[in-house]
């Protein structure tokens, strides 16, 4: 792997095999950049992936405390039926 920096970033050159089939998709899409739209297109499935692990993760801390939060509802339910009864009716 080659480096080299310009005025902003430092870039390094690499090698990557990919079937023909995917080289004629890139040279189609690319408008003629390459480099430009790998780069483009990995910071995009790095930010999706992303997004979806930290979808999952709080889908996992919400059923892990689903039950302690139904019960903590119950307990204050009887509270909130009466703070809404008070100023309700006013």
């Amino acid at each position: 792997m080659k480096s080299r920096t310009s005025s902003t970033t430092t870039v390094s050159r690499v090698n990557i095999t990919l079937p023909a089939e995917t080289l004629k998709l890139l040279e189609r899409v690319s408008g003629g950049n390459r480099s430009r739209f790998i780069q483009e297109a990995v910071k995009h499935y790095v930010a999706a992936r992303s997004r979806a692990n930290l979808r999952k993760h709080l889908k996992e801390a919400l059923l892990a405390t689903s039950d302690e939060d139904l019960e903590l509802a119950k307990d204050w339910f009887p509270l909130d039926e009466e703070a809404w009864q008070r100023h309700g009716n006013k």
